[in-house]
């Protein structure tokens, strides 16, 4: 079995704790208007890569990573019998597991397989990093292209069975930057039991180049970036109405 892989990063420190491998998956079925990454959507236009030989690139730097792997993309679980595999080889390894998702299923996970399918991956990741793009539907629907409601299907399925999560939200300018966004997606993941970090990430536009190569249009042309400290103030939003969600629940 082999998979769609985008590239590898040896030493990536923004990709969950410690010093990280760092293996982008080729292929994503969202349309994020952020997205700074493009080149990794279509998913067949890609070098392919087996388990061994994507561990062998681990072996040879393993000696520098302090924290372990890191499976992102696009969207990693869209390669959903290939991530089980190599996540199964690496903690045979006793590597420690990050999968970096926005919560987008594929379709052909149905019914009581589905449910043993997911919970055969969380027996086989320490942590997952998962991305929220926005709290109402009718924005996800335009922003992403897509509906949130299976995404967040799944992030409380992740909650029940209390796979450990950490959120990442990206603050963009006058489309996630509002107080009540904000204090909206913390009220939700006040609810879950398993959020171990919030990471609020500033917009950037470093993306712009990666679409002119490929003769497409930047959706947020004219947006602009967003500063730490807007990031940090949304994140102290979040982080409040978390914990007023939990004070008010017991």
């Amino acid at each position: 079995m082999k998979g769609y892989i985008h590239s590898i990063e040896s030493l990536g420190t923004v990709d969950g704790p410690g010093i990280r491998f760092v293996i982008f998956f080729q292929g994503c079925n969202l349309r994020c208007q952020y997205c700074h990454n493009p080149d990794t959507w279509k998913q067949k236009c890609s070098k392919q890569m087996d388990v061994d030989q994507i561990l062998e690139e681990y072996e040879k730097v393993k000696e520098f990573i302090t924290g372990g792997i890191t499976i992102t993309g696009g969207e990693p679980l869209l390669q959903f019998d290939f991530l089980l595999k190599l996540l199964t080889e690496a903690k045979k390894r006793g590597i420690h597991t990050c999968v970096d998702t926005s919560g987008s299923l594929p379709y052909t996970l149905k019914g009581a397989e589905k449910e043993e399918r997911l919970l055969a991956l969380i027996s086989l990741v320490d942590l997952f990093l998962f991305d929220i793009k926005h709290m109402d539907n009718e924005v996800h629907k335009s922003f992403v292209g897509t509906a949130n409601t299976k995404i967040f299907e799944f992030l409380s399925f992740l909650s029940r069975h209390k796979a450990p999560v950490w959120i990442r939200h990206v603050l963009v300018p006058d489309i996630t930057d509002s107080d009540t966004h904000l204090y909206t997606l913390g009220s939700f993941l006040g609810t879950l039991d398993n959020v171990e970090g919030v990471e609020v990430l500033p917009y950037h536009t470093m993306g712009t180049d990666k679409y002119a190569e490929l003769g497409m249009t930047y959706p947020l042309k004219g947006t602009r970036e967003a500063t730490s400290d807007e990031a940090q103030r949304a994140r102290h939003i979040i982080l409040l109405a978390i914990q007023q969600t939990r004070i008010s629940s017991k």
